[in-house]
């Protein structure tokens, strides 16, 4: 068995078992010991289960799901789980093989990772939470720009006005936003008011990825105006005068039925859904 699917089919062993022996993954996985156990080893050391006495036992869901983001972003996971996803895939699924794409940090923009794993795509994203998942679970090219990582709004964000960002141009930037009304978008924090800015200027279409709750959503900074916005994607629960407005502004509104999440994942740690559908464990280079 490839190495990769072998440390794939291990966790999924260990999604269902919740503990395992290595002798039990000698017989499952048709390894040698030596084999179970630096694989065992090599998955440890990447925060994707524990190493026990003579096996290895699954982590807590909450470790598991998203161990490097914010309480916050953790939570928004949660809220509205099955329209984000309806969203996340229509979004995916507009990103045609050999573009150059730009996807901002934002809880709905992340679940289209999920279906991003056979695209052949270069990805520009601020979110390292984003290029942390892509890498493990695609052969896109991923590209993140320099600077400092603010974990709370889970962006990177560089204090140089002259960052890798401007050197990229997209077909499509996929953004995530704070709301949406007759101003614009909006976002409730400077910082990524500063991120997305830049990110917009490098990006010929705008898709914005907001489910029905961001049309009530209130907030005292304007990223941009709805002329600068190509398309909204949103979830059948918005009301026909939300979509109604953003039409007679130009914007063209795509609605999508919100999507049961998978029967493994429970809505409260989405996060594990992608750790169960990794296509391969490895760490490709980034590129800078």
């Amino acid at each position: 068995m490839i190495k990769h699917k072998r440390r794939k089919r291990l966790l999924k062993l260990l999604a269902e078992h919740q503990s395992v022996t290595v002798p039990q993954l000698v017989t499952w996985l048709s390894s040698s010991p030596a084999t179970v156990r630096r694989d065992i080893g090599w998955l440890a050391e990447r925060n994707l289960l524990t190493r026990t006495r003579g096996g290895a036992a699954n982590l807590p869901q909450k470790v598991r799901g998203l161990a490097h983001a914010s309480e916050t972003f953790q939570n928004n996971m949660q809220n509205n789980a099955e329209r984000k996803r309806g969203i996340a895939r229509c979004a995916a699924a507009m990103c045609d093989d050999g573009e150059t794409i730009i996807i901002n940090g934002g809880t709905t923009t992340f679940m289209m990772a999920e279906f991003l794993v056979d695209k052949q795509l270069k990805i520009l994203t601020n979110s390292f939470l984003m290029a942390e998942r892509l890498l493990t679970t695609s052969e896109n090219e991923i590209i993140v720009p320099g600077g400092k990582v603010y974990r709370e709004q889970n962006v990177i964000l560089s204090p140089f006005d002259n960052d890798i960002t401007q050197h990229h141009y997209a077909a499509k930037i996929f953004m995530g936003v704070y709301g949406v009304s007759l101003l614009g978008l909006l976002e409730a924090d400077p910082l990524l008011i500063q991120a997305e800015q830049r990110l917009i200027n490098q990006a010929e279409q705008l898709v914005v990825l907001a489910d029905s709750s961001k049309f009530s959503c209130k907030a005292g900074l304007i990223l941009c105006g709805l002329g600068r916005v190509s398309t909204v994607i949103t979830d059948t629960h918005a009301s026909d005068a939300a979509v109604q407005q953003l039409e007679q502004n130009g914007v063209r509104v795509v609605t999508v039925e919100p999507e049961a999440l998978p029967p493994e994942a429970a809505p409260a740690t989405y996060g594990n859904v992608f750790d169960s559908q990794l296509e391969a464990l490895y760490q490709p280079e980034i590129s800078h």
